[in-house]
């Protein structure tokens, strides 16, 4: 069978199909494509070029006519797509019109070409990002509603701590997502701008045209003519990364969260089930936490890309040679990363599988330990802090020692029952009654979040 070469084996786990498609060798030449025929209509709306070669242009300018494979063949000689691409637009046009012919690709350069033509595909992959983090917010939000009086065990050093709830949990991840969010419509307006800057940047191929010019193009295109061209300026694309890497990160911690929940010690929350999903091939038991592997794959993979991003920003005079070429790859390779992240959270966080009996017994596995805190803190108030630390922390060893719940070793100690009544133990030693703030942090996390989608 004669199957075309590419990444197709672990496309449909690390990468949404939609972004694949932004970045694909037809999204990229497209949007290429786009710019050329936008930048016809801009110059032929004021004037430099007939307004009858615009039509010839607009109709060669579409990827179904090129070769993508020639285009690569050509691009190791040219060092970049755009002039390939470029020569087999004239090509095109000519075989149809040879006067509309003339008037191709008029006053601009190759970058303008390519950063422009990525602006377009970077606008496709923001709508899709946000689309998906909105989604996930509010997944997100709706669980951390189900599951905010739902006690856990509070985890420090990866050891059992004070009790929290899964929702106060699932409310931090809220949080970070509604932060991406919130930067993504921030940095819009830096990014979403035209590349247009001719040889040098200067635009004097236009004369006195160019700023109508490059002002009709920015509207052609609906993106922002900027205050001027930004060649080897990359903070632009730059800190579409570092937020992307941010994203990548967040959704990163949630599926370490989820896989550790998911450990068979802990068994308090899964990954929601289906056939043949996250099995062995050759235990049968096995339940694997497949979507936060690759939350956890993508966290840990943006980083180095995001480097390299970072170290090609010093670039040379008005033109780079080899910092720009190592972008070409590595943004798309982010955004396409992120985007799988995203459609794996959105299976796991609407599909989550909890187990609140296993957290209640998980929480007792200290027999009372993790409640100590809470005793303490009332018996200082009658006792003192010194003195109620020192006594709690005897109790606490004898009853590690004595493999007693801590509440029977606070029940024999006289200098405790003499402060503190059954009832009160019994209060206090119940971890649906040490939850602190957990419900306030679910609500402002949900308030914030359904600001920011209202």
């Amino acid at each position: 069978m004669n199957q075309r070469p590419g990444n197709q084996l672990f496309d449909a786990y690390f990468t949404a199909r939609e972004m694949r498609e932004v970045f694909c060798d037809q999204g990229r030449v497209q949007a290429m494509l786009d710019f050329e025929a936008a930048l016809a209509r801009a110059e032929a709306r004021v004037g430099l070029i007939p307004v009858s070669a615009v039509a010839p242009i607009e109709v060669a300018c579409s990827a179904g006519h090129y070769d993508f494979a020639a285009l690569g063949e050509a691009i190791a000689t040219a060092g970049n797509s755009a002039i390939p691409l470029v020569k087999a637009l004239g090509k095109q046009i000519a075989a149809h019109n040879a006067e509309a012919e003339r008037y191709v690709h008029l006053g601009a350069t190759s970058q303008d070409v390519m950063d422009s033509g990525l602006v377009l595909q970077l606008r496709r992959a923001l709508e899709l990002i946000e689309k998906d983090l909105a989604d996930l917010g509010q997944s997100l939000a709706v669980q951390a509603q189900r599951y905010a009086a739902t006690p856990l065990a509070g985890r420090t050093w990866l050891q059992h701590a004070t009790p929290v709830t899964l929702g106060m949990k699932i409310a931090g991840w809220l949080g970070a997502v509604t932060r991406s969010r919130q930067r993504l419509q921030e940095l819009k307006p830096r990014l979403l701008v035209l590349q247009f800057g001719g040889a040098s940047g200067t635009l004097a191929a236009l004369g006195e045209q160019a700023m109508p010019i490059a002002q009709a193009l920015s509207e052609e295109l609906q993106l922002t003519l900027p205050d001027q061209p930004w060649h080897t300026q990359r903070d632009r694309v730059v800190e579409f990364g570092s937020v992307l890497g941010l994203i990548a990160g967040s959704l990163g911690k949630m599926g370490r969260d989820i896989s550790l929940l998911m450990q068979t010690e802990a068994a308090e929350v899964f990954e929601p089930s289906a056939p043949g999903k996250g099995g062995s091939s050759t235990m049968p038991h096995k339940r694997n936490p497949v979507g936060a592997a690759v939350l956890i794959s993508a966290a840990t993979r943006v980083p180095g890309l995001l480097s390299t991003l970072f170290s090609a920003m010093p670039q040379e005079h008005e033109r780079s040679l080899g910092l720009w070429h190592a972008e070409w790859e590595t943004l798309p390779e982010i955004c396409c990363l992120v985007s799988g992240s995203l459609q794996q959270a959105l299976l796991v966080a609407q599909g989550l599988e909890v187990d609140a009996e296993r957290m209640t017994r998980n929480l007792d596995l200290t027999q009372g330990l993790v409640l100590a805190e809470a005793v303490s803190i009332v018996l200082a108030q009658r006792v003192g802090r010194d003195t109620a630390h020192h006594l709690l922390e005897q109790c606490c060893k004898r009853a590690v020692a004595e493999q007693r719940h801590l509440r029977a070793v606070l029940g024999d100690e006289p200098r405790v029952t003499a402060e503190l009544s059954a009832t009160e133990l019994d209060h206090l030693l119940d971890p649906a009654h040490y939850l602190g703030q957990a419900k306030t942090w679910v609500e402002r996390a949900v308030a914030e979040h359904s600001a920011l989608t209202a």
